[in-house]
């Protein structure tokens, strides 16, 4: 099964190719089946794989395809890696890729560019898995730039809306800014290592002592480009944006994979990591800083899919703070709990913004607890898994990274648990805006809602079950566990960062559910017993919550320092470099050709004694020149 991995990728792609080709010939009902049976095939291969590596002595295996670009001594194959964690990502990206292509079948049911939704989720997915599964970084590179497409495609969906079509760009620029540091990262790799293939790269990184200059820049190059695919400071700005596509492109894109891409990406390069301390630590801060402004800017958020963005953002910071500290296990589980619960809670914000027609603000929701019975549930049981309460996934791979980060740093600690209890408030706050109190639509909108169809609410259900169960996979050896995921990824994280003892885990981990209980009865004080609803078109007035409710003016910020200076050097360059000076010489010359012409045309005046005489002046000076150079 595992020699068939090429089949895992392909697949996804004529799945591509035939809805892209059929989109206007095919009925919806088999652009839907297509497009999702070929996710489902391949998630059925991934499961294979999985279950073959388990049992298998050997846990790498790298298949070679063929040779993709030779020239001097760079010499590139295109060639797939399985291994525990590539493996692990197969089953996330097939998983819960398939159930987001269902959930699509009833969401984008009337939309004209249902054909082309589908071929351009499968062709997400076959980049996605190109990325996961390129053994140099030269494949992964490829399927990096090729989810950056298709998030493009896909966020720009409804692209005759002006700022979903800006929105699409935005994320476009942005992730090219941190791509250029990857590509560059990748150019020093090949430079240092002589190759790009991780099988020659690991054993020389092996024999290096931490604190390499070169390792370092290596480090940093690569990080950058973690922080534009995964929305890190300060480069975090087009993924709430982003949610200008519809919902399921939400849910697959900026919750379960491509955002996790630079998790993945640093997980995968852990052993150069391991030698740039200095970077680590930069990592960390900037993770934990993602986490608390993100956290602080969801608080005040009324946009239902803004504050679920600006949670991923805040997540993925959690995630960066785990890998700063050394804590690779304990960042991918993470990743594993997030893309469960994240993809259930936006496939439940598009249920209702399904369930309302297209409503998206909060203070334009309420009581609709009974109204979408399914909904809600599943949305309760998300918002659980990501407050962290324990048995639900969330709390297990929560906790995991902030005991680590509780023996690096005790500061950080602090604020990150400050900020897991942020977490807890603004996600109830969002569960009751929507659910609780009484419906604040229109009477007429209230009339129709009504619960999802069953190819919505069934991934709905199978993803709240994977989100409340979730946690098994890594359960801590204080609970009685053995974190089955820990051993599972030995093979590829060499180095796990120190845990602390079962005592101090005990008291980590009951600051942090009281923490959670309290945040949670703040919130129900406020926006149940006390009915508090933001006032529709009205900024808080108080400056933390208006600097929150304005998202910091990163935007503006970025507007001011970035965009406008380029406007003005770019219409000096036009107006003056390339107006006058470049289109100056250029037409300078034509200019000088043609006043010449003028002159030298009228020597041809068709006179034959003048050509003559011309001639005679021509022998004679030719004469002369002769004489004279003698």
């Amino acid at each position: 099964m595992i020699n068939l991995v090429w089949l895992v990728p392909l697949i996804p792609l004529l799945g591509f190719i035939i809805n892209g080709l059929g989109r206007n010939s095919l009925s919806k009902t088999v652009i839907g089946f297509i497009g999702s049976s070929v996710i489902l095939i391949s998630f059925a291969i991934s499961l294979g794989i999985f279950f073959e590596l388990g049992a298998d002595s050997v846990k790498s295996h790298e298949i070679f395809l063929f040779d993709w670009i030779s020239a001097g001594s760079l010499h590139i194959p295109l060639s797939f890696l399985v291994d525990p964690l590539s493996s692990l990502m197969l089953l996330i990206i097939t998983g819960v890729g398939f159930l987001i292509h269902i959930y699509s079948i009833g969401y984008m049911h009337s939309d004209e560019g249902f054909g082309k939704f589908f071929s351009y989720l499968n062709l997400f997915i076959f980049f996605m898995l190109l990325l996961v599964l390129g053994a140099n970084y030269i494949v992964m590179f490829i399927g990096w730039e090729g989810v950056g497409l298709c998030s493009y495609l896909l966020i720009g969906f409804w692209y005759t809306n002006s700022a979903y079509a800006s929105a699409a760009k935005k994320a476009f620029v942005m992730n090219r800014i941190g791509d250029l540091g990857f590509l560059l990262g990748v150019f020093l790799i090949f430079t240092t290592f002589g190759s790009v293939e991780f099988a020659k790269i690991w054993p020389q990184a092996a024999n290096m002592l931490p604190g390499n200059t070169t390792i370092a820049l290596i480090a940093l190059l690569l990080f950058i480009g973690a922080c534009g695919k995964s929305a890190q400071l300060p480069l975090f700005t087009w993924l709430p944006d982003a949610m200008a596509g519809p919902t399921p492109v939400s849910a697959l894109i900026h919750a379960a994979t491509m955002v996790t891409a630079g998790i993945y990406m640093i997980a995968r390069s852990n052993l150069l990591f391991d030698l740039a301390p200095v970077i680590q630590h930069v990592i960390a801060i900037v993770g934990l800083a993602t986490a608390i402004v993100a956290a602080i800017i969801a608080l005040t958020q009324t946009d239902i899919k803004k504050v679920l963005a600006y949670s991923t953002v805040s997540q993925l910071g959690y995630m960066f703070l785990g890998l700063g500290v050394g804590a690779y296990n304990g960042a991918f589980f993470h990743v594993i709990t997030h893309a469960f619960f994240k993809a259930l809670l936006f496939l439940c914000a598009g249920s209702v913004i399904h369930a309302l027609h297209h409503e998206q603000d909060m203070r334009h929701m309420g009581g609709l607890r009974k109204k979408l019975p399914v909904t809600f549930l599943t949305m309760l049981i998300g918002t659980i898994a990501i407050a962290g309460l324990p048995p639900f996934s969330g709390f297990f791979s929560k906790d995991e990274i902030l005991a680590h980060v509780y023996e690096h740093n005790k500061v950080m600690w602090a604020i990150a648990v400050f900020g897991a209890f942020l977490t807890a408030f603004y996600m109830f706050r969002m569960l009751f805006l929507t659910f609780s109190g009484k419906y604040r639509g229109t009477h007429h909108a209230e009339e129709k809602i009504h619960e999802s169809p069953k190819t919505m609410t069934i991934p709905l259900i199978v993803l709240a079950v994977l989100s409340a169960i979730g946690g098994v996979i890594g359960i801590p050896e204080a609970l009685g566990g053995n974190h089955w995921l820990s051993h599972w990824l030995a093979p590829v994280i060499k180095h796990t960062a120190e845990a602390p003892d079962h005592a101090t885990e005990y008291m980590l981990m009951a600051v942090s559910v009281v923490g959670v209980l309290i945040s949670i009865g703040i919130a129900y004080n406020k926006y149940v017993k006390q009915n508090h609803i933001p006032v529709a078109d009205e900024a808080p007035r108080s400056l933390l919550a208006r600097l929150s409710y304005h998202k910091f003016y990163f935007d503006e910020i970025y507007d001011a320092l970035i965009r406008k200076p380029l406007d003005v050097i770019s219409g000096f360059l036009y107006r003056i470099v390339d107006n006058k000076i470049v289109d100056g010489i250029v037409n300078g010359f034509g200019w000088s050709a043609t006043e010449a012409s003028k002159g030298l045309r009228l020597i041809q005046s068709g006179n034959v004694g003048f050509y003559i005489f011309m001639m005679v002046v021509g022998i004679i000076s030719l004469l002369l020149y002769t004489y004279l150079s003698l």
